[in-house]
């Protein structure tokens, strides 16, 4: 019960206190950003089973691949989209956090 607490705490607890830290004047659209990142988990649906609590998503799933992830990082380079793609890569870092648990 303590890695999902974790894990979740990582998705939805820390965003939040990165959004109040350094984004203070728009910490909310930070957030909020930081949160739809977590539509990347959509391809859980393209696995079989959808929910395997012993794989880990990095490298298995297409928006957890390492090619996915590459993009996300090139992505930091662009300012328009740079609290996006700090957002989808704090979503892998929670993931591979979670991945080394298991």
């Amino acid at each position: 019960m303590i890695r999902p607490s974790i894990h979740y705490g990582l998705h939805l607890i820390i965003p939040l206190l990165i959004a109040f830290i350094f984004f203070p004047k728009q910490w909310k659209k930070v957030y909020l950003i930081f949160l739809a990142a977590m539509v990347i988990d959509l391809d859980h649906l393209l696995a079989h089973p959808i929910f395997d609590p012993n794989r880990c998503s990095i490298g298995f799933h297409p928006f957890h691949s390492y090619f996915a992830i590459g993009g996300y990082i090139i992505l930091l380079f662009i300012p328009k989209v740079r609290i996006v793609a700090l957002a989808l890569l704090w979503h892998i870092i929670t993931d591979q956090l979670d991945c080394w648990m298991m």
